[in-house]
């Protein structure tokens, strides 16, 4: 009989993810019905005024952290931070205009046609190099002004420990899994570390 799986476990897994992928699912995608992702050099668009960039980030962009399982890693468990922005399908002109401004990330078509939903398209960083490379100065020096400026400053701590290799200790791990709950804090979907989702 096949396990039930618990709602708030669903909206981990229904997120687009681009680890531990099949040598046949390189380019993310899980659905193949769906575009290849589109690079940053491969979009031609104008940049955006960043302090439009930045404003919009803080109005939709969104800074998470999770950790999963991973079979080869010594602790068994993978930290995987993410920036992305998604919205509708027809709005995909200006997350390749946001993606030009900031130098960096993919954008991915999303299907919500089995609830009934306009398509969506996703903008997404995930590598670490990227995000401190690009993501960070941006960031820094075009600043958000709403809450969400306190999940960044999490968000880039956790990753500046990660590209220093501080993730891979007991203490260094620890205080990111209590900066990845702050992070929750301020978001739609606060879980508690002590439950088995994390």
């Amino acid at each position: 009989m096949a396990r039930a799986i618990k709602p708030k476990i669903i909206q981990e897994v229904c997120r687009v993810r681009s680890t531990k992928l099949k040598s046949s699912e390189k380019d993310g995608r899980r659905n193949y019905s769906l575009k290849a992702p589109l690079g940053k050099e491969q979009i031609h668009q104008d940049k955006l005024n960043p302090f439009y960039v930045v404003g919009f980030i803080d109005g939709e962009g969104s800074f998470s952290v999770s950790i999963g399982k991973h079979k080869t890693l010594a602790r068994r468990l993978e930290v995987r931070p993410e920036f992305e922005i998604e919205l509708r399908a027809d709005d995909k002109e200006i997350l390749e205009r946001v993606a030009v401004t900031i130098g960096c990330g993919k954008i991915y078509d999303c299907s919500y046609e089995r609830y009934g939903w306009y398509p969506h398209v996703k903008y997404k960083i995930t590598s670490t190099v990227d995000l401190e490379k690009y993501l960070f100065p941006f960031l820094d020096c075009y600043q958000l002004q709403a809450k969400k400026a306190k999940s960044y400053k999490f968000f880039r701590e956790i990753v500046l420990m990660m590209r220093s290799k501080k993730h891979l200790t007991d203490t260094g791990f620890n205080k990111i899994v209590k900066l990845r709950d702050k992070i929750r804090a301020f978001g739609k979907k606060h879980n508690s570390l002590n439950d088995g989702n994390r």
